[in-house]
């Protein structure tokens, strides 16, 4: 397979490629400092608060924007409806909506039956795919797949971009990712320079790190993919018991949607992985269920349940989706990464 794919080259983003086209891009869309009454000193309060763009100030409550940025709460309003005046928001017709559409992009699995289960192409930006299981079921497998396959060509599957790995379990094996290089030829140190990697100890650090990924984006980096591997774990830790759970689920539901809103705004895919646990007032049935409850499950736009098969296959069952149907496929995960199973899908 290696000898059908062109190695992968070192990624850089469409502006350095471009500079006319950064220029361009540059001028068609508004700054923060475009805002009336937003000058450099509120715009580096702004920042340090995680809001850098028109979007993330035109969400803002004017209270909170004037605490923010030290405003009076009369000129935080006017900002934010000149904010919101310049970023057009409001409704659209199903036409307009479905040519924005046509930005997603998709990532291959590596797995054409996985990707099918997916709607085909595998995993797509502007949306969150959670895949939940037990312990060896492929999770963190597909996460470190994806990772590599984001650098592909849009002709093999990825969109010639990089990923932003968060490890929160201490699963990310730099040997992996070269073994999984291999599989398209490809070098396997720029492979890995392209994977921004951090390892987050708690769950404060987790969230602050979505600060640092738009900084990096802010930057000129070209990132198109976020794995967090595992969502819950450092959550799950630290709010134990019930006095704490609904403590822990606003936290996490605050994290899921400023996640959301990074993969919205910057057109970027986000997998994650997720623990599961048992439940014991199922009688009938497998009793596995996904950490987070109905938080984590109404943010997922794609949530697949992965397990263990027969002969050393994993199982996915697609369990939600906005498009498509439930349904379940096999895989095998082997030195190269994802692959599929002889006899089934085809």
């Amino acid at each position: 397979m290696s000898d059908d794919i062109e190695a992968i080259k070192e990624i850089i983003s469409e502006e350095e490629k471009n500079p006319k086209k950064k220029k361009k891009k540059e001028e068609e869309e508004p700054k923060l400092t475009d805002v009336p009454g937003i000058g450099p000193g509120t715009v580096a309060k702004l920042e340090a608060a995680g809001i850098y763009d028109l979007m993330g100030l035109a969400v803002l409550g004017p209270s909170e924007l004037a605490e923010l940025a030290g405003l009076g709460e009369a000129s935080a309003r006017k900002a934010i409806q000149a904010a919101r005046k310049m970023m057009n928001l409001g409704f659209s017709d199903g036409l307009e909506f479905a040519e924005k559409r046509k930005e997603v992009g998709f990532i291959t699995t590596g797995s054409k039956n996985l990707d099918n289960l997916l709607g085909g192409k595998g995993i797509e930006t502007k949306a969150i795919t959670e895949a939940y299981g037990a312990f060896g079921s492929g999770k963190t497998q597909l996460g470190l797949s994806l990772a590599v396959n984001v650098q592909l060509p849009l002709e093999k599957g990825g969109v010639n971009a990089k990923a932003v790995f968060i490890d929160t379990e201490g699963t990310f094996r730099p040997e992996r990712i070269r073994q999984l290089a291999e599989r398209y030829g490809a070098n396997a140190d720029k492979v890995l320079k392209n994977i921004l990697v951090a390892r987050a100890f708690n769950s404060d650090h987790q969230i602050l790190l979505l600060d640092k990924i738009n900084e990096l984006i802010k930057d000129g980096e070209p990132i198109k993919l976020i794995i967090i591997d595992s969502l819950t774990a450092h959550f799950r830790a630290e709010f134990s018991g019930r006095g704490q759970l609904a403590d822990r689920q606003q936290r996490l539901n605050k994290y899921l949607h400023n996640l959301l809103k990074l993969a919205e705004q910057h057109n970027l895919a986000v997998y994650v992985t997720n623990q599961v646990m048992a439940d014991p007032a199922q009688m009938f049935g497998d009793p596995t269920k996904a950490v987070g409850g109905n938080i984590v499950a109404h943010a997922s736009t794609y949530r697949i349940y992965l397990r263990r098969g027969k002969k050393d296959t994993r199982v996915a069952k697609l369990i939600d989706s906005p498009n498509l149907p439930d349904n379940e496929t096999i895989f095998a995960v082997d030195i190269q990464g994802l692959k599929d199973v002889e006899g089934v899908g085809d």
